[in-house]
């Protein structure tokens, strides 16, 4: 009698596995498919993309990552590509477009090799040889400076091509200034001390930096003073108001004296509070929770001007700003905790109230307001002083930059054809495509602009043949020069965080064979006997 074969359980039904090849040349399709998105936005000349949620909400925009990130992206590896940009967004703050592009160019010149049996472990060896050469070879080739003239011509580099490139000079040197201002003696610098506050109405030309701090309050008492002159901060976290018990709580009362005793007692609790903080010499507090009504009252007798639930960060920003401190207890309040500062005022602005507080001596923490007629014209701006701010940031901190326009990438490609002679084996091919996708930077710059990126690569291989490291494409005059001296130059910061980044991730991918999806749980009834194999 011939013994009949057992199911054998595998993989339940409700789990799809993709093999092999199957699986390598989805993942490659995907993260190409990704970089297509955010080709076209990419360069002075990029378009923008109008994304659209369930919800109504529209974005317009040529940012890589908020493109990137508002897109409902489902396939797990065209998720990686996505966190590729996250990285370069949370490192950097901008370069996300070029790092998104890059890995899906290194994909799809690895299935070149693919396709003639080269086994991806020895292209992921290539890539790897190729990424640490080429950082060494940007470190090689930056140039050192840390002046004013040249941290503008990065910020307008990195703001060029967005929704505030017709106001990039005066943007740039409010975000220079800036960083200046909040840099410490070390060279220390941290974006978030410099807030972004973004004021409906008005054009763009007018937005401003303020030293000190903008807030979307106003004060708590319509009989407080709007103007304060000669401010002496008082930053405090507690709440001006009277603490309700930790645990449910009874009082009995059962004469009317006892009444008038208990609420008397909290009406000096208050007043004693307030002549505390009227006696520190304070004339404006800031209040990270709630004031009570009796207590704005007596703060707006003695011409007082308060704001309450201010945010935490908000709170540490305006310490830093006033050379203050934030005080956690009554017993602290003293002249010697607070900050100063010119002047602190509440401006009506249409139906909303936003306070200044302008005017500190040596501000550790600044705000860029930014104004516009629209909303989604106030976020695109953002978005353009957020690129702007972390290029100069990064230059700031490393004092090293490239040229822009697509030079440093065709002197790296150029450079990494050259190392990719000095050894023979298989990953010298690996090495080589590395190189054709350094390429496709400038010639997606040339393509974006409407110019014919054979002939711009064409020119510019030949411009770095003749030992023009420097030779970009300017897209403000569509022609190939030296770009560092047009003005056109990115930190060194951008370019090698971005190379990293997208090499990390494309070998990752490449090293993938096998995909299981799980989809739920099915129940062992509806098992197929073989699992899912396909």
């Amino acid at each position: 009698m011939q013994d009949e074969k057992q199911p054998v359980y595998v993989l339940p039904e409700n789990v799809s596995r993709t093999l092999g090849k199957d699986a390598q040349r989805n993942n490659i399709l995907a993260a190409k498919v990704v970089a297509d998105i955010v080709k076209t936005t990419l360069g002075p000349k990029g378009m923008d993309k109008m994304l659209v949620d369930s919800s109504g909400h529209i974005i317009v925009t040529n940012d890589g990552v908020t493109i990137l990130e508002e897109m409902e992206i489902d396939h797990p590896a065209a998720k990686m590509m996505v966190e590729v940009a996250k990285t370069q967004e949370s490192e950097v703050g901008d370069g996300t477009t070029t790092a998104a592009l890059l890995a899906g160019k290194l994909l799809e010149h690895a299935e070149h090799l693919l396709d003639k049996k080269i086994h991806p472990t020895v292209i992921v060896k290539g890539y790897r040889m190729a990424a640490e050469k080429s950082l060494s070879i940007l470190d090689e080739i930056a140039v050192s400076v840390k002046n004013s003239k040249i941290m503008r011509q990065i910020a307008m580099t990195a703001m060029t091509g967005k929704g505030a490139e017709g106001y990039k000079d005066l943007l740039a040197d409010l975000i220079v200034r800036s960083v200046e201002q909040i840099a410490t003696e070390e060279g220390k610098i941290d974006p978030t001390d410099v807030k972004i506050q973004k004021i409906q109405g008005q054009s763009v030309a007018e937005s401003e930096l303020i030293k000190g701090i903008v807030l979307d309050k106003e004060r708590v008492n319509s009989e407080m003073p709007t103007y304060i002159d000669g401010a002496r901060v008082l930053l405090v976290d507690f709440p001006l108001e009277i603490r309700n018990p930790e645990t449910e709580a009874k009082i009995s009362v059962s004469t009317p004296e006892q009444l008038e005793r208990f609420l008397s007692s909290e009406e000096q609790f208050l007043q004693e509070m307030t002549e505390k903080i009227i006696n520190s010499g304070a004339n404006v507090i800031l209040c990270q929770k709630g004031i009570d009504d009796l207590a704005q009252y007596y703060l707006a007798r003695a011409g007082i001007f308060a704001l309450r639930r201010v945010p935490r960060s908000d709170m540490e920003k305006i310490a830093r700003a006033v050379s203050g401190k934030v005080v956690s207890n009554l017993r602290d309040i003293g002249a010697e905790v607070l900050g100063h500062a010119e002047v602190v005022e509440e401006v009506k602005n249409g139906m909303d109230s936003v306070t200044y507080i302008r005017g500190c001596k040596n501000p550790k923490s600044v705000t860029i307001v930014i104004r516009g007629s629209t909303e989604h014209v106030l976020d695109e701006v953002e978005r353009a002083i957020k690129d702007g701010l972390g290029d100069v940031i990064a230059a700031f901190r490393s004092g090293k930059v490239v040229a822009g326009g697509g030079a440093v990438e065709m002197e790296l490609s150029k450079r990494l054809r050259l190392f990719a002679r000095t050894f023979a084996g298989r990953e010298s091919l690996a090495v080589e495509e590395f190189a054709s996708a350094l390429e496709s930077i400038p010639e997606t710059l040339a393509e974006n602009a409407g110019l014919d990126p054979i002939d711009i690569l064409a020119e510019l291989k030949q411009q770095h043949d003749a030992g023009n490291a420097q030779a970009g494409l300017n897209l403000f005059k569509d022609k190939v020069e030296d770009t560092f001296a047009a003005g056109i130059i990115e930190p060194l910061k951008v370019k090698s965080q971005a190379i990293t980044s997208a090499a990390e991730v494309a070998q990752m991918i490449l090293r993938i064979d096998d995909v299981l999806v799980s989809k739920g749980h099915a129940s062992p009834a509806s098992r197929s006997p073989y699992g899912d194999m396909d």
